[in-house]
């Protein structure tokens, strides 16, 4: 690698360093991604993900994407912003405001495995635009990949003091947030984000949870069903179906879902065996052989739920006859699988989806005004209209869940600013200053006048304010 950009700037405390620099030399990590591009894809090979194509498409673009962003946006948004004189309230004139983003302190990151880059690179890099200090731990088998991104950003003029990557071990992590931290962002199962919840709350210490998803495609009649077939076949064999925001149910009208699974089908026929997590192997098997218990269905025809515990491979799989209420339609796997649920009529869908505990995305394909009409009503962190999971990627874009699938979001203008503490600074101009002159009982009438002045439901109401105070300035 090149020599540090900026090398003797390096030794002040980070905070210190403008805002303008600071996200400048986080936005040209860019750079070093894009001359060691094979490298990342390379190091990112596993079971689940054997090529290049997903780690250069799912995480090398949209975070080069979210650096470039932090460069030429987050310098303004972070900016001190002072409050327009015009919209003051009157009483208090004099009065100038501004509204200071200061850094949090400390952030623990915690990264989650199956995006070991994109994830954390946006979460890292908008803490250190934000000015904090920031603890990373990979998750464990990312200790390599994560080192690589943690020395793009000291190449490009982070100090070492500002990022540090610590163990992988859940130890670590235990560790750090009981020597202190000032916010907690964590990416992993509901499971974890439980145990670290119950931590952070004996020191009130702050979080921002992205957890487990049981995401929905909901198919209005008016969907055209190859292309929902094309994007749920897209999602379930992307990163192996490790993906949080990765379609778990197919919720619509008998005949459309007939029609769509039908073609889904077809098309998943072709799809050789996909690999499963070490860590998410075990609760697929016993959750799937649950549902198969209750009478699920494998539509697909070549699905063995042997073959899976033996080896940990398992063909995408598309589940008939499951209710609503089964736990298989209610659950954060980890796998290429999908849920058909049939209802009577496409509205009961917004009650299936707004009454799952984990509520992070959901698509919905249809006409505008079908799709509309259904988006609107649903309790999820993001919906997407006729496509899934890549319009999420956008760089401007917020991204969090509700219910079990976390608080808080990361990534846009949104989560750039949860990295930040706000912090007002009001300053008085001039001599006159009201609350030390009215302060006697009868100067109640003064500020009653301003009152009907201000907020008089009509024009005669507001004028005698307005009278009213003149005689209480002659008097």
């Amino acid at each position: 690698m090149h020599h540090r950009l900026n090398e003797t700037k390096t030794d002040l405390p980070w905070s210190s360093v403008s805002i303008k620099e600071r996200c400048r030399r986080i936005a040209g990590a860019r750079r070093v991604i894009a001359e060691n591009g094979e490298l990342w894809a390379d190091l990112c090979r596993r079971d689940w993900r054997p090529d290049r194509l997903t780690t250069v498409s799912a995480e090398l673009l949209p975070l080069c994407a979210a650096l470039h962003w932090i460069g030429r946006r987050a310098p303004g948004l972070l900016r001190p912003r002072r409050l327009s004189s015009s919209t003051r309230p009157i009483w208090l004139w004099g009065i100038r405001n501004e509204i200071h983003h200061q850094p949090r302190g400390k952030v623990l990151i915690l990264g989650s495995w199956n995006y070991p880059l994109f994830l954390v690179g946006v979460q890292i890099a908008q803490a250190l635009a934000a000015g904090n200090r920031v603890l990373f731990k990979p998750a464990e088998g990312c200790e390599e990949i994560g080192a690589e991104l943690v020395r793009a950003f000291h190449h490009c003029g982070v100090p070492p003091q500002a990022l540090e990557q610590i163990d992988s071990s859940a130890g670590a992590a235990i560790a750090a947030i009981e020597q202190g931290v000032d916010l907690i962002v964590l990416t992993g199962s509901a499971q974890t984000g439980r145990a670290v919840f119950r931590q952070a709350a004996q020191s009130l210490t702050p979080m921002i949870l992205e957890l487990s998803g049981c995401d929905a495609v909901v198919v209005c009649p008016s969907a055209d069903a190859q292309r929902v077939a094309e994007c749920i076949k897209f999602g379930l064999t992307f990163n192996s179906g490790a993906t949080c925001i990765g379609p778990r149910r197919l919720i619509g009208e008998r005949e459309v879902c007939e029609a769509v699974s039908e073609q889904l089908v077809e098309k998943l026929a072709s799809v050789e065996q996909q690999a499963i997590h070490p860590a998410a192997k075990d609760s697929v098997v016993a959750i799937l052989r649950r549902a198969f218990e209750e009478g699920a269905i494998d539509l697909t025809g070549r699905f063995s739920l042997d073959e899976l515990e033996k080896t940990g491979f398992m063909t995408p799989l598309v589940l008939g006859n499951v209710r609503s209420e089964s736990e298989i339609a209610k659950a954060d796997i980890f796998a290429p699988v999908i849920s058909r649920l049939d209802v009577q009529r496409i509205e009961e869908a917004v009650s299936i989806v707004n009454q799952c505990r984990y509520r992070l995305a959901a698509s919905v394909f249809g006409s505008k005004a079908d799709a509309a009409a259904i988006s609107d009503q649903l309790s999820v962190g993001s919906v997407t209209i006729n496509d899934l999971v890549v319009p999420t990627a956008d760089p401007r874009v917020p991204f969090g869940g509700r219910g079990e699938s976390g608080f808080g979001v990361t990534r846009g203008e949104e989560g750039l600013m949860s990295m930040t503490v706000p912090v007002l600074k009001s300053r008085r101009h001039g001599s006159f200053i009201p609350h030390l002159i009215f302060n006697r009982e009868k100067d109640s009438s003064v500020l009653l006048s301003v009152i009907r002045l201000q907020h008089g439901g009509n024009l005669r109401l507001r004028l005698k304010g307005l009278w009213q105070l003149i005689a209480s300035f002659r008097k």
